[in-house]
């Protein structure tokens, strides 16, 4: 996971785009803009990342830095 990636898909994709890459990698397919990742796992990780914190931004009218840290907390607790 690199973060400078998942700020970049955020300040530049939007959800929806974002949910059509998500579906086009599960389904093995390239999705419509470049997603950078050393392979399809990690570019559905930044992919997923950025739809999550796109999502907190605006449910919770957050910046970028807080809905970052609430999902990295996420991570953290899941893989301990």
């Amino acid at each position: 996971m690199k973060i400078p990636v998942i700020k970049r898909l955020v300040e530049t994709q939007t959800l929806e785009s974002l949910v059509a890459a998500e579906e086009a990698l599960l389904d093995e397919r390239t999705p419509d803009f470049e997603v950078e990742g050393e392979d399809e796992g990690e570019q559905l990780t930044h992919v997923f990342a950025a739809i999550f914190i796109l999502n907190h931004m605006q449910d919770n009218q957050s910046e970028f830095k807080t809905a970052l840290r609430e999902y990295t907390s996420k991570v953290r607790v899941s893989i301990s």
